[in-house]
């Protein structure tokens, strides 16, 4: 973790020498307004709050809304790691090419792999929801209808950047229209009072009321992570953001408030306005819905959340791409590959790593995913992990002195929030555990056999020489 990285001017020249013509680079065309578009589409509230949350209802019921404000109040500590380092070190490469600079290149390989693990299943798994949302009009095999969203995110991910950030703001607004009806009508049929929100109770097996642990509610802050995780795609974007020293990181926090606010609030109403705990702990928001309006209503959220799918997916396609397209320029792969998936297309994009992350992601509609939503969440904390211990190590040397956007009470939040992560990861199941912990170590033999001795030609970690811009 120690191997210290070349000067950027080294890892270009190292570059140019795998290929006769250095990897033209990706166009500044965004504003503050248009990134927080794009990484609001890829928190994407909606989809999050109607397929994600309803498995938490399932697990922690009355106690869901708490869990997911304590998640959020981490992720500004989070939120502050990418912000610090997405201006110090603003490349498409995201975490990585962070944590690489600052914590040495394994470091920043091994997240590398956890954000790729993760960034390649939520899409399809996210989009095989779809079918569900279109039941009121048309009823579709969920894998066909997750694969058709991904070759649809696929098309839209080839385009200009800017052409992206309108179509996916138009379907944004949607998603958040679907939000705000969900919260005006759970709380215009609240059953309980505000205080239900602290009462940790949950319906058991038997009909009647459990109580939700502290060690259940620890055990659902990974995924309650994972809710709002979208926010650090403005990292991602850092390359193609306009004065990435100062709109990295206005884009990382406000992103990160606003989901907040279009996640939670509808979640708090739900817990309200629920007719009783076992059809709050079945989680099944559309029913809720219809029962408290008529079934036209429920359509039209339904189909709200279709179009909050397809958005998160055109977005999840164009920050994978990214991540895919960074790793090629800073040869993590053989020559051939690098080569390939270095390419930019007509409009700017990276169009055979769009081609190489969506075509995957839609043949992945088929296969069962089911267990691994509690991977993507060992796998979203262990990245944040690694964040903070970058973040820890932001201001020594040369970096003490770079312009960037500073996080207030460092080194305190990092500290705190390795600590806090780290008891997080102790709570989640063995079996999530051992999966992200055997990929990791196949990530670390590839790292073993095939970059640490090539280290003076691969695994060159180079950050775009207008990042000043």
């Amino acid at each position: 973790m120690t191997d210290t990285l070349p000067t950027a001017e080294a890892a270009v020249s190292e570059a140019s020498s795998d290929s006769s013509q250095s990897p033209r680079q990706l166009k500044r065309s965004i504003g503050i307004v248009g990134g927080t578009l794009l990484t609001l589409s890829c928190v994407t509230p909606a989809s999050t709050l109607f397929v994600v949350v309803p498995d938490l209802f399932g697990s922690l019921g009355t106690a869901t809304a708490l869990t997911i404000a304590i998640g959020s109040v981490l992720c500004i500590a989070v939120a502050f790691c990418y912000s610090e380092l997405g201006t110090l070190i603003p490349s498409a490469g995201g975490e990585y090419a962070m944590v690489s600079t600052l914590a040495g290149r394994l470091a920043g390989w091994l997240v590398f792999v956890l954000s790729l693990l993760v960034v390649m299943i939520v899409p399809p798994v996210i989009a095989m929801g779809t079918a569900d949302y279109l039941a009121p009009v048309v009823h579709l095999n969920p894998s066909i209808a997750g694969a058709a969203v991904m070759l649809l995110a696929t098309l839209a991910g080839l385009l200009d950047l800017r052409a992206n950030a309108w179509i996916t703001g138009v379907f944004l607004v949607l998603e958040v229209i679907a939000a705000a009806v969900v919260a005006v009508l759970g709380f215009a049929h609240s059953e309980r009072g505000a205080g239900s929100l602290v009462s940790m109770q949950v319906s058991g097996a038997d009909g009647h009321a459990d109580t939700v642990t502290a060690m259940l509610v620890v055990s659902g802050l990974a995924i309650a992570l994972f809710v709002t995780q979208g926010f650090s795609t403005a990292v991602y974007l850092s390359e193609e953001l306009e004065n990435p020293r100062r709109n990295v990181a206005r884009t990382v926090l406000a992103t990160l408030a606003i989901s907040s606010v279009i996640i939670l609030v509808p979640v708090i109403a739900i817990t309200m306005g629920a007719s009783d705990l076992s059809t709050l702990t079945g989680g099944d928001i559309s029913s809720m819905v219809t029962a408290w309006s008529n079934s036209a209503v429920g359509t039209f959220v339904s189909l709200c959340v279709a179009l909050a799918i397809i958005n998160a997916g055109i977005v999840m396609v164009i920050q994978n791409s990214r991540v895919l397209y960074a790793s090629a320029r800073d040869k993590a792969w053989p020559t051939p590959i690098n080569t390939v998936f270095s390419k930019l297309g007509r409009f700017g994009s990276p169009w055979t790593a769009t081609l190489a992350v969506g075509i995957p992601g839609a043949l992945l509609c088929f296969v069962n995913l089911d267990t691994l939503y509690g991977v993507t969440g060992v796998s979203v904390t262990g990245m944040y992990l690694l964040v903070a211990t970058a973040a820890l190590l932001s201001r020594r040397g040369t970096h003490k002195h770079t312009r960037a956007w500073r996080m207030p009470l460092w080194p305190t939040v990092p500290l705190l929030l390795i600590a806090v992560l780290a008891y997080i990861l102790s709570q989640q199941e063995t079996t999530y555990l051992l999966w992200t912990g055997g990929i990791t170590a196949a990530a670390t033999l590839y790292w073993a056999l095939y970059l640490r001795p090539r280290r003076e030609t691969r695994w060159l970690i180079s950050v775009p020489e207008d990042a000043e811009a």
